[in-house]
Protein backbone atom coordinates (compact mmCIF):
# COMPACT_ATOMS: atom_id res chain seq x y z
CA UNK A 1 0.00 0.00 0.00
CA UNK A 2 1.26 3.68 -0.81
CA UNK A 3 2.23 5.45 2.25
CA UNK A 4 4.24 8.77 3.40
CA UNK A 5 7.00 7.07 4.93
CA UNK A 6 9.38 7.70 2.59
CA UNK A 7 12.08 5.32 4.10
CA UNK A 8 10.05 2.47 3.88
CA UNK A 9 8.92 3.45 0.19
CA UNK A 10 12.86 3.17 -1.14
CA UNK A 11 13.38 0.33 0.49
CA UNK A 12 10.34 -1.36 -1.14
CA UNK A 13 11.47 0.38 -4.53
CA UNK A 14 15.06 -1.08 -4.17
CA UNK A 15 13.20 -4.80 -3.10
CA UNK A 16 10.92 -4.51 -6.73
CA UNK A 17 13.80 -3.10 -8.76
CA UNK A 18 15.81 -5.85 -7.95
CA UNK A 19 13.28 -8.27 -8.47
CA UNK A 20 12.42 -6.86 -12.17
CA UNK A 21 15.54 -5.58 -13.22
CA UNK A 22 15.75 -8.69 -15.53
CA UNK A 23 12.25 -8.19 -16.57
CA UNK A 24 11.99 -4.39 -16.94
CA UNK A 25 15.30 -4.98 -19.49
CA UNK A 26 13.39 -7.78 -21.55
CA UNK A 27 10.34 -4.91 -22.15
CA UNK A 28 13.09 -2.40 -23.12
CA UNK A 29 14.65 -4.75 -25.85
CA UNK A 30 11.15 -5.73 -27.14
CA UNK A 31 10.47 -1.52 -27.54
CA UNK A 32 13.82 -0.95 -28.88
CA UNK A 33 12.50 -3.36 -31.81
CA UNK A 34 9.17 -1.85 -31.82
CA UNK A 35 10.03 1.31 -32.47
CA UNK A 36 13.12 0.90 -34.92
CA UNK A 37 10.13 -1.48 -37.08
CA UNK A 38 7.26 1.73 -36.92
CA UNK A 39 10.12 4.50 -37.89
CA UNK A 40 11.75 2.21 -40.44
CA UNK A 41 8.04 2.27 -42.36
CA UNK A 42 8.44 6.19 -42.22
CA UNK A 43 9.48 7.27 -46.29
CA UNK A 44 12.43 9.10 -46.63
CA UNK A 45 13.51 9.31 -42.74
CA UNK A 46 17.06 7.87 -42.34
CA UNK A 47 17.88 7.23 -38.50
CA UNK A 48 21.34 7.43 -36.82
CA UNK A 49 20.14 4.78 -34.36
CA UNK A 50 18.10 3.22 -31.88
CA UNK A 51 18.51 2.44 -28.50
CA UNK A 52 17.03 1.98 -24.80
CA UNK A 53 17.54 1.67 -21.09
CA UNK A 54 16.45 0.75 -17.91
CA UNK A 55 17.12 3.43 -15.41
CA UNK A 56 19.30 2.96 -12.76
CA UNK A 57 17.65 2.00 -9.16
CA UNK A 58 19.42 4.70 -7.29
CA UNK A 59 19.10 7.39 -9.43
CA UNK A 60 15.28 6.67 -9.72
CA UNK A 61 15.23 7.41 -5.98
CA UNK A 62 16.96 10.90 -6.04
CA UNK A 63 14.80 11.77 -9.05
CA UNK A 64 12.07 10.71 -6.83
CA UNK A 65 13.23 12.73 -4.08
CA UNK A 66 14.21 15.67 -6.44
CA UNK A 67 10.49 16.19 -8.55
CA UNK A 68 8.51 14.66 -6.46
CA UNK A 69 8.54 13.87 -2.72
CA UNK A 70 7.96 17.38 -1.22
CA UNK A 71 5.30 18.13 -2.90
CA UNK A 72 3.32 14.70 -2.15
CA UNK A 73 4.76 15.01 1.54
CA UNK A 74 3.45 18.39 1.47
CA UNK A 75 -0.06 17.70 0.37
CA UNK A 76 -0.19 14.33 2.15
CA UNK A 77 -0.61 11.98 -0.89
CA UNK A 78 0.60 8.48 -0.23
CA UNK A 79 2.97 7.34 -3.14
CA UNK A 80 4.88 4.59 -4.44
CA UNK A 81 8.42 5.46 -6.01
CA UNK A 82 7.99 3.20 -9.31
CA UNK A 83 4.87 5.01 -10.12
CA UNK A 84 6.25 8.62 -10.33
CA UNK A 85 9.00 7.24 -12.23
CA UNK A 86 7.82 7.53 -15.92
CA UNK A 87 11.52 6.97 -18.11
CA UNK A 88 12.18 4.07 -15.66
CA UNK A 89 12.94 2.60 -19.26
CA UNK A 90 13.50 5.07 -21.65
CA UNK A 91 13.63 4.58 -25.74
CA UNK A 92 16.07 7.10 -27.43
CA UNK A 93 15.74 7.62 -31.50
CA UNK A 94 18.62 9.89 -32.65
CA UNK A 95 17.89 11.24 -36.51
CA UNK A 96 19.57 13.67 -38.76
CA UNK A 97 17.61 16.28 -39.16
CA UNK A 98 15.93 18.25 -36.95
CA UNK A 99 12.90 18.32 -38.93
CA UNK A 100 12.00 14.57 -38.91
CA UNK A 101 11.88 14.88 -34.94
CA UNK A 102 7.85 14.80 -35.19
CA UNK A 103 7.82 12.78 -38.27
CA UNK A 104 9.30 9.83 -35.58
CA UNK A 105 6.63 11.27 -33.21
CA UNK A 106 3.74 10.56 -35.65
CA UNK A 107 4.53 7.24 -36.29
CA UNK A 108 4.97 5.97 -32.82
CA UNK A 109 1.90 7.76 -32.04
CA UNK A 110 -0.12 5.70 -34.16
CA UNK A 111 1.67 2.17 -32.19
CA UNK A 112 1.66 4.03 -28.64
CA UNK A 113 -0.62 5.48 -25.99
CA UNK A 114 0.35 9.03 -25.86
CA UNK A 115 0.44 9.73 -22.02
CA UNK A 116 2.40 12.95 -22.17
CA UNK A 117 4.60 15.06 -24.31
CA UNK A 118 7.64 17.41 -23.13
CA UNK A 119 8.63 19.54 -26.65
CA UNK A 120 12.09 20.96 -25.73
CA UNK A 121 12.65 22.18 -29.29
CA UNK A 122 9.65 24.79 -29.01
CA UNK A 123 10.20 25.34 -24.95
CA UNK A 124 13.74 26.68 -26.18
CA UNK A 125 13.15 28.16 -29.23
CA UNK A 126 9.95 30.09 -27.47
CA UNK A 127 12.50 31.99 -25.14
CA UNK A 128 14.58 34.54 -26.05
CA UNK A 129 17.93 34.74 -25.41
CA UNK A 130 17.74 30.93 -23.78
CA UNK A 131 19.89 28.33 -25.40
CA UNK A 132 20.09 24.69 -23.92
CA UNK A 133 19.25 20.93 -24.94
CA UNK A 134 16.77 20.33 -27.32
CA UNK A 135 14.61 17.59 -28.23
CA UNK A 136 11.28 15.97 -28.49
CA UNK A 137 10.32 14.28 -24.98
CA UNK A 138 7.17 11.69 -25.06
CA UNK A 139 5.43 9.43 -22.72
CA UNK A 140 4.10 6.11 -23.88
CA UNK A 141 2.47 3.08 -23.05
CA UNK A 142 0.85 0.11 -24.78
CA UNK A 143 -2.92 0.53 -25.19
CA UNK A 144 -3.33 -3.30 -24.16
CA UNK A 145 -0.43 -5.71 -22.99
CA UNK A 146 -0.27 -8.56 -25.65
CA UNK A 147 -1.76 -11.86 -24.54
CA UNK A 148 1.19 -13.89 -26.44
CA UNK A 149 4.00 -11.58 -24.94
CA UNK A 150 5.25 -12.72 -21.54
CA UNK A 151 7.86 -9.92 -21.67
CA UNK A 152 5.46 -7.60 -20.93
CA UNK A 153 3.86 -8.98 -18.09
CA UNK A 154 5.97 -7.37 -15.70
CA UNK A 155 5.32 -4.07 -16.96
CA UNK A 156 1.90 -4.13 -18.10
CA UNK A 157 0.94 -0.48 -19.00
CA UNK A 158 3.04 1.58 -17.38
CA UNK A 159 4.69 4.50 -19.18
CA UNK A 160 7.80 4.51 -20.75
CA UNK A 161 9.53 7.59 -22.47
CA UNK A 162 10.58 7.93 -25.64
CA UNK A 163 13.38 10.56 -26.60
CA UNK A 164 14.04 11.92 -30.03
CA UNK A 165 16.46 13.73 -30.99
CA UNK A 166 18.72 14.73 -33.51
CA UNK A 167 22.79 13.72 -34.02
CA UNK A 168 23.29 17.36 -32.90
CA UNK A 169 21.11 17.56 -29.84
CA UNK A 170 22.03 14.06 -28.73
CA UNK A 171 25.86 15.22 -28.74
CA UNK A 172 25.01 18.57 -27.11
CA UNK A 173 23.16 16.55 -24.23
CA UNK A 174 26.01 14.56 -23.48
CA UNK A 175 27.99 17.31 -23.45
CA UNK A 176 25.76 19.40 -21.40
CA UNK A 177 25.61 17.11 -18.96
CA UNK A 178 29.49 17.25 -18.05
CA UNK A 179 29.24 20.59 -17.50
CA UNK A 180 29.30 21.09 -13.87
CA UNK A 181 27.50 24.55 -11.84
CA UNK A 182 25.52 25.68 -14.82
CA UNK A 183 22.67 27.50 -12.73
CA UNK A 184 25.06 29.26 -10.50
CA UNK A 185 28.79 30.58 -12.10
CA UNK A 186 29.67 33.14 -13.24
CA UNK A 187 28.40 35.21 -15.78
CA UNK A 188 31.07 35.36 -18.42
CA UNK A 189 31.58 31.51 -18.33
CA UNK A 190 27.60 31.02 -18.40
CA UNK A 191 27.76 33.10 -21.87
CA UNK A 192 30.46 30.91 -23.18
CA UNK A 193 27.71 27.90 -22.47
CA UNK A 194 25.39 29.93 -24.02
CA UNK A 195 27.43 30.17 -26.76
CA UNK A 196 28.23 27.12 -27.46
CA UNK A 197 24.51 25.88 -27.36
CA UNK A 198 24.38 28.05 -29.51
CA UNK A 199 26.72 26.74 -31.99
CA UNK A 200 24.82 23.64 -31.93
CA UNK A 201 21.56 25.01 -32.86
CA UNK A 202 23.26 26.29 -35.80
CA UNK A 203 24.69 23.65 -37.01
CA UNK A 204 21.63 21.85 -36.75
CA UNK A 205 20.03 24.43 -39.03
CA UNK A 206 22.74 24.20 -41.64
CA UNK A 207 22.91 20.49 -42.09
CA UNK A 208 19.31 20.64 -43.13
CA UNK A 209 19.57 23.31 -45.35
CA UNK A 210 22.50 21.85 -46.65
CA UNK A 211 20.11 18.69 -46.86
CA UNK A 212 17.79 20.93 -49.08
CA UNK A 213 20.35 22.88 -50.98
CA UNK A 214 21.58 19.10 -51.87
CA UNK A 215 18.32 18.06 -53.05
CA UNK A 216 16.95 21.40 -54.88
CA UNK A 217 20.81 20.92 -56.98
CA UNK A 218 20.39 17.48 -58.22
CA UNK A 219 16.82 18.05 -59.19
CA UNK A 220 17.78 21.06 -61.03
CA UNK A 221 21.09 19.76 -62.68
CA UNK A 222 20.78 19.69 -66.50
CA UNK A 223 20.25 16.94 -68.17
CA UNK A 224 22.72 16.23 -70.75
CA UNK A 225 21.53 12.73 -72.08
CA UNK A 226 19.84 13.74 -75.01
CA UNK A 227 20.65 11.81 -78.28
CA UNK A 228 23.24 13.73 -80.12
CA UNK A 229 21.70 15.33 -83.58
CA UNK A 230 22.92 15.54 -86.76
CA UNK A 231 23.99 18.97 -87.81
CA UNK A 232 20.93 20.65 -89.59
CA UNK A 233 23.14 22.34 -92.36
CA UNK A 234 24.87 18.76 -93.14
CA UNK A 235 22.01 16.23 -92.74
CA UNK A 236 24.60 13.35 -94.06
CA UNK A 237 27.07 14.06 -91.49
CA UNK A 238 27.44 12.22 -88.16
CA UNK A 239 25.92 13.47 -85.34
CA UNK A 240 27.55 16.59 -83.29
CA UNK A 241 30.39 15.68 -80.95
CA UNK A 242 29.62 16.65 -77.38
CA UNK A 243 31.22 19.77 -76.81
CA UNK A 244 35.01 20.13 -74.78
CA UNK A 245 33.75 23.15 -73.06
CA UNK A 246 31.30 23.97 -70.86
CA UNK A 247 30.51 22.99 -67.15
CA UNK A 248 32.36 20.72 -65.53
CA UNK A 249 30.82 17.30 -64.24
CA UNK A 250 30.08 17.07 -60.53
CA UNK A 251 27.98 14.66 -58.16
CA UNK A 252 24.93 16.02 -58.98
CA UNK A 253 25.25 16.42 -63.03
CA UNK A 254 26.89 12.60 -63.11
CA UNK A 255 24.25 11.37 -61.03
CA UNK A 256 21.57 12.82 -64.05
CA UNK A 257 23.28 10.97 -66.11
CA UNK A 258 24.39 7.64 -64.60
CA UNK A 259 20.91 7.50 -63.52
CA UNK A 260 19.73 7.60 -67.05
CA UNK A 261 22.20 4.98 -68.14
CA UNK A 262 21.71 2.59 -64.87
CA UNK A 263 17.96 3.31 -63.86
CA UNK A 264 17.45 0.59 -62.08
CA UNK A 265 20.91 0.84 -59.47
CA UNK A 266 20.72 2.59 -56.40
CA UNK A 267 23.80 5.31 -56.32
CA UNK A 268 24.93 5.45 -52.81
CA UNK A 269 25.85 9.30 -52.35
CA UNK A 270 29.55 8.49 -50.53
CA UNK A 271 30.48 6.10 -53.32
CA UNK A 272 29.60 8.99 -56.03
CA UNK A 273 31.20 11.31 -54.04
CA UNK A 274 34.28 9.59 -53.97
CA UNK A 275 34.43 8.67 -57.36
CA UNK A 276 33.78 11.82 -59.30
CA UNK A 277 36.58 12.79 -57.64
CA UNK A 278 38.38 10.31 -58.93
CA UNK A 279 37.38 11.10 -62.38
CA UNK A 280 38.28 14.61 -61.43
CA UNK A 281 41.68 13.90 -60.34
CA UNK A 282 42.31 11.83 -63.31
CA UNK A 283 40.57 14.65 -66.16
CA UNK A 284 40.71 18.08 -64.31
CA UNK A 285 37.83 20.40 -65.86
CA UNK A 286 36.03 17.01 -67.87
CA UNK A 287 32.44 18.51 -68.55
CA UNK A 288 29.16 17.27 -67.98
CA UNK A 289 28.41 17.18 -72.15
CA UNK A 290 31.88 15.17 -72.16
CA UNK A 291 31.18 12.41 -69.68
CA UNK A 292 27.70 11.60 -71.59
CA UNK A 293 29.30 11.44 -74.91
CA UNK A 294 31.70 9.12 -73.95
CA UNK A 295 29.08 6.75 -72.08
CA UNK A 296 26.80 6.26 -74.97
CA UNK A 297 29.74 6.37 -77.44
CA UNK A 298 30.80 2.81 -75.22
CA UNK A 299 28.64 1.91 -73.65
CA UNK A 300 27.19 -0.32 -76.34
CA UNK A 301 31.04 -2.63 -76.34
CA UNK A 302 31.41 -2.23 -72.54
CA UNK A 303 28.30 -4.45 -72.54
CA UNK A 304 29.41 -7.52 -74.76
CA UNK A 305 32.54 -7.17 -72.23
CA UNK A 306 30.51 -8.01 -68.99
CA UNK A 307 28.55 -10.37 -70.30
CA UNK A 308 31.23 -12.67 -71.53
CA UNK A 309 32.87 -12.12 -67.91
CA UNK A 310 30.36 -12.87 -66.24
CA UNK A 311 30.22 -16.07 -68.62
CA UNK A 312 33.76 -16.81 -67.66
CA UNK A 313 33.29 -15.91 -63.80
CA UNK A 314 29.76 -17.64 -62.58
CA UNK A 315 28.96 -15.11 -59.70
CA UNK A 316 30.58 -12.11 -60.47
CA UNK A 317 29.12 -9.23 -61.94
CA UNK A 318 29.78 -5.77 -63.18
CA UNK A 319 27.93 -2.86 -61.12
CA UNK A 320 27.25 0.65 -63.02
CA UNK A 321 30.59 1.57 -61.41
CA UNK A 322 33.01 -0.91 -62.75
CA UNK A 323 31.14 -0.61 -66.08
CA UNK A 324 31.65 3.45 -65.78
CA UNK A 325 34.99 3.10 -65.26
CA UNK A 326 35.46 0.47 -68.54
CA UNK A 327 33.59 2.92 -70.69
CA UNK A 328 35.87 5.81 -68.93
CA UNK A 329 39.40 3.71 -70.04
CA UNK A 330 38.17 2.23 -73.59
CA UNK A 331 37.68 6.30 -74.47
CA UNK A 332 41.08 7.50 -73.66
CA UNK A 333 43.00 4.58 -72.45
CA UNK A 334 45.97 7.24 -71.57
CA UNK A 335 43.98 10.05 -69.05
CA UNK A 336 41.62 6.87 -67.71
CA UNK A 337 44.40 4.14 -67.22
CA UNK A 338 44.32 4.44 -63.62
CA UNK A 339 40.22 3.95 -63.77
CA UNK A 340 41.07 0.02 -63.58
CA UNK A 341 43.83 -2.06 -62.07
CA UNK A 342 46.56 -3.61 -63.70
CA UNK A 343 44.62 -7.01 -64.12
CA UNK A 344 41.44 -5.68 -64.66
CA UNK A 345 43.14 -3.54 -67.76
CA UNK A 346 45.00 -6.71 -68.87
CA UNK A 347 41.68 -8.42 -69.26
CA UNK A 348 39.84 -5.87 -71.25
CA UNK A 349 42.40 -5.27 -73.34
CA UNK A 350 42.84 -9.06 -74.28
CA UNK A 351 39.02 -9.61 -74.68
CA UNK A 352 39.12 -6.17 -77.24
CA UNK A 353 42.19 -7.94 -79.56
CA UNK A 354 39.82 -11.16 -79.49
CA UNK A 355 37.13 -8.98 -80.56
CA UNK A 356 39.39 -7.38 -83.13
CA UNK A 357 41.01 -10.50 -84.40
CA UNK A 358 37.32 -12.56 -84.60
CA UNK A 359 36.51 -9.35 -86.97
CA UNK A 360 39.39 -9.29 -89.10
CA UNK A 361 38.70 -12.70 -89.60
CA UNK A 362 34.99 -12.50 -90.31
CA UNK A 363 35.93 -9.48 -92.79
CA UNK A 364 38.26 -11.46 -94.45
CA UNK A 365 36.24 -14.59 -95.14
CA UNK A 366 33.17 -12.34 -96.49
CA UNK A 367 35.48 -9.35 -98.21
CA UNK A 368 32.09 -7.79 -99.82
CA UNK A 369 29.99 -7.98 -96.05
CA UNK A 370 29.34 -4.76 -94.75
CA UNK A 371 30.96 -4.05 -91.41
CA UNK A 372 28.77 -4.12 -87.96
CA UNK A 373 28.94 -0.59 -86.38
Amino acid sequence: MPSLDFDAEARRFRSLYTQQQAAWQAVCDELVRTVQACVAQVPGLEIAKVEGRVKDGEESVRKFVRKYRAALEEAQTPYEIADHITDLIGVRVVCLYEDELEKVAESLRAQFALVDVTDKVAAIESTEGSFGYKGLHLDLRLPAVPQESTAWAAWGTRPFELQVRTITQDAWSVLDHRIKYKKSIPGPLKRRINVLAALFELADREFRQIRDATMAELLQAPDETAEPQPDPAAPDAPATAAPASGPALNAFTFLKIAQHFFREFDFEPRKVDLFVDEIQQWSPGLTRARFNGLLRNTLGTIKRYRQHYEDAHPGSSFNPFTVIRHCLYLSDRQTFRPALRNAAREAFEAWLASEAASAASAAAANPGATPDR
